[in-house]
């Protein structure tokens, strides 16, 4: 596989922090990968090697035991792991880009001080929005959080909740003030061993299997007041706000599964041998190999764009949307292609890209489908004229 990572202007520091990683992922995740795959679970002393390396902290601050990193670097990990393992990838993904940045932008100092340390430590933590009528119409919750002195009391069901099986905190939303709409959704900090609080069913999925998928039941579920996160009535600024910038680090997952394929097609290609030469040789590959590198240059000139535009302060919503979609788009042709290169080996499970065709799907649909992506791009283009 090529090796290391395209240097798209990364400066040296930056190079250095994702090689590491590439390493650490093709070094100690690689040999695991297809057991993951088939077991359904992330082992968890790789999970606990991923807490050691710094990868689930990256941008805690050091006083807090995090890496003092920033969100770029949070993205070059993510793409990095996901050569490797897309599921791996997304449990970073998830714990740096949404949960801790919930925490480091409207969590109370008290919260932080309490929490950070441990989720740069070794507590995974869950994004908790999405409900069985509450998908793409994200606010359409139904769970419901009733003021009772100095807590409040939640009941309702989420459901497709990422990182759920392993997750000791969740940030899950639920409706303080249902009169109110959307203007009611309020986010709550929840520990795992909260009365009331339950992690239920786990999905078998299609792809990214090692990364768990489950539903949370909340049944008079008990929450001190002083576990809200921002104001009540604020989750959906928080929930907006913070998937606007995850989708950037899905655009990282995408690109970083779309060559790690590439990496296993070229390295077949140079091997395989067909009428007395390696079919890398013949024009027909070589034309698709061109195409599918051109791709995922472009995703990741997408996606790094796009998180440099969030960490300068400046609008990057457009460039996060177009991000995710494009990376998102040639992921799955990527993949597809890579398996068509090895030919009947590449529809076996005894090679990898099967595995990342399966994994690429799931990058059309969570954190925003491909249509509401293109719903934000065109919303944004229009109101700019």
């Amino acid at each position: 596989m090529p090796d290391p990572l395209p240097l798209t202007a990364l400066d040296e520091d930056d190079r250095i922090f994702q090689s590491t990683i590439l390493r650490f992922a093709r070094e100690r995740i690689a040999p695991h990968v297809r057991a993951m795959d088939e077991a359904a679970i992330f082992r968890k002393d790789l999970l606990k090697e991923m807490f050691e390396l710094g990868l689930m902290g990256i941008e805690i601050p050091e006083e807090f035991g995090g890496q003092g990193g920033s969100f770029f670097q949070s993205v070059l990990a993510i793409e990095a792991l996901a050569t490797v393992d897309p599921a791996a990838a997304v449990i970073v993904d998830v714990q740096n880009t949404i949960a801790n940045n919930i925490l480091l932008r409207w969590g109370t100092e008290t919260q932080k001080r309490r929490y950070l340390p441990k989720l740069a430590a070794d507590t995974v933590a869950s994004f908790a929005l999405s409900e069985v009528g509450a998908g793409s119409d994200a606010f359409a919750l139904a769970t419901r959080a009733v003021r009772e002195g100095d807590n409040f009391r939640i009941t309702g069901r989420k459901l497709w909740i990422t990182n759920a099986a392993e997750a000791g905190i969740f940030f899950l939303f639920a409706n303080a003030a249902p009169d109110q709409g959307y203007r009611g959704i309020t986010c709550f900090l929840i520990e795992r061993n909260t009365p009331g609080f339950t992690v239920g069913k786990k999905e078998d999925k299609l792809g990214i299997r090692a990364s768990s998928t489950c539903e949370l039941i909340l049944d008079d579920c008990v929450v001190p007041a002083e576990n809200v996160v921002g104001e009540i009535g604020k989750g959906y600024k928080i929930a907006i706000e913070t998937l606007n910038e995850g989708r950037i680090a899905i655009g990282g997952q995408m690109t970083g599964l779309a060559h790690g394929a590439l990496g296993h097609a070229i390295a077949y290609a140079e091997q395989r041998q067909q009428f007395g030469k390696t079919i890398g040789e013949f024009q027909g590959v070589q034309f698709t190999l061109a195409e599918m590198a051109t791709d995922v240059e472009a995703a990741r000139l997408l996606v790094y764009n796009a998180a440099r535009l969030r960490d300068a302060g400046e609008p990057f919503v457009t460039e996060a949307a177009m991000a995710k979609l494009f990376a998102s788009q040639i992921a799955e042709t990527v993949a597809s292609r890579a398996i068509e290169v090895l030919g009947g080996v590449g529809f076996t499970k005894d090679y990898p890209v099967e595995k990342l065709y399966r994994d690429a799907k799931i990058g059309r649909i969570y954190e925003g489908t491909s249509n509401m992506q293109k719903l934000a791009i065109a919303k944004n283009l229009l109101s700019a004229r």
